[in-house]
């Protein structure tokens, strides 16, 4: 499928009302949606595609900002902006508006089928699980935070958000790991299976520096990708680091925009 093709089925199925399936609270600001999670004391912004510039999309920031400033129950808002959106001084209005810019990610989709075809093999002295307990979820997820180098209670609060999730809708996701000989998890992922659409999504890949090179992330991948294929998911989609971006475009996934977060904080 062409990566224009793809583009296209991301923008008509995973963005905006897919992405607020786990918010407690959803408002409309315009072309926007808006999600407040009091519990994580933040807000997410996002959209489908629209076209906006000038003083309109000036009033809409300030709009989001003026709404949340006033609301004690968040600390943060995350403001999600994609490359390909006509709207071409967004990241200028929301730094104007206070919002530190992150990097960006790259966006990839593809086919499940590709993605499992692709699979390497467990290598020796290794073995893929699904997470299945809260230890062992506990523990995917600490691996992902020490790669990524988060701060320890950040990692810990990830922990907690995700166990919340399991209790409250465990069909909506699967964690899965590799371990090595000594029992360690080395390698872990998460798949989310988007309802109402054609994928899944992959999130949070991780490889311990020590066990990279051989094989693992991609393996994770597939092993990933067989839970999607047995719910009909056709395609998966992930945001990814220049890191893992060779390894995904070697299992079968096409980039096909890019993403820039942007994260507005209290004080």
């Amino acid at each position: 499928m062409s990566p224009d093709h793809l583009l296209a089925m991301y923008d008509s199925q995973l963005r905006g009302t897919a992405e607020m399936a786990d918010a407690p609270e959803v408002t409309t600001i315009g072309p926007l949606l808006a999600a407040t999670f009091p519990a994580r004391r933040r807000a997410f912004v996002t959209y489908p595609p629209f076209s906006m510039d000038g003083p309109e999309l000036d009033h809409l920031v300030e709009t989001v900002v003026a709404r949340y400033s006033a609301d004690p129950r968040v600390d943060s808002i995350k403001w999600k902006t994609r490359d390909h959106d006509p709207l071409p001084h967004l990241l200028d209005r929301l730094r104007h508006h206070g919002f530190t810019v992150d990097g960006s990610e790259t966006v990839l989709a593809g086919d499940v089928d590709a993605a499992i075809a692709a699979d390497p093999g467990v290598p020796p002295h290794y073995s893929v699980e699904q997470a299945v307990t809260e230890g062992a979820i506990r523990q995917a997820e600490n691996l992902a935070g020490r790669v990524f180098q988060d701060p320890p209670e950040l990692i810990r609060q990830q922990e907690n958000e995700l166990i919340e999730r399991w209790h409250s809708a465990p069909e909506s996701f699967e964690m899965w790991a590799v371990r090595d000989d000594e029992g360690r998890v080395v390698c872990s992922g998460r798949i989310d299976f988007i309802d109402g659409t054609d994928f899944a999504g992959l999130w949070g890949g991780a490889c311990d520096a020590d066990h990279r090179g051989r094989g693992l992330y991609r393996t994770l991948v597939a092993q990933r990708a067989r839970p999607a294929q047995d719910r009909g998911k056709r395609f998966i989609q992930v945001d990814c680091s220049e890191y893992s971006q060779p390894i995904l475009q070697r299992a079968g996934l096409t980039p096909i925009t890019s993403v820039t977060a942007a994260t507005w904080h209290r004080g």
